[in-house]
């Protein structure tokens, strides 16, 4: 069974958010896989100065999602390509029903 990819979060900037007492992204966000030193879209983590954001989700930092989406400034556009701007809400993926022979 194929294992799906879980993307957190790496982030230009972050913010001190006072209910949830945790830091948070915000600036330009990026998809990033746990165990690697780089983005989804190849930005080194380190070079690019970027911080890691390992208990956010992906979904919870895209604008529509309201998450943790409060000081994003710009989603990744090549990031949220591979790693779907996809949220619970969402309609299901395109599949093809009916191929042809």
């Amino acid at each position: 069974m194929a294992r799906t990819r879980r993307y957190e979060v790496a982030a230009s900037g972050r913010w001190w958010d006072e209910d949830d007492g945790r830091w948070l992204p915000s600036g330009e966000v990026h998809a990033w896989e746990q165990g690697r030193n780089e983005t989804v879209c190849g930005l080194s983590l380190h070079r690019s100065g970027l911080s890691r954001f390992p208990a956010v989700v992906w979904t919870d930092v895209l604008p529509e999602s309201g998450g943790a989406a409060d000081a994003v400034r710009r989603v990744c556009p090549r990031c949220a390509a591979a790693a779907g701007r996809r949220g619970a809400d969402s309609r299901p993926a395109w599949r093809r029903v009916n191929p042809r022979p």
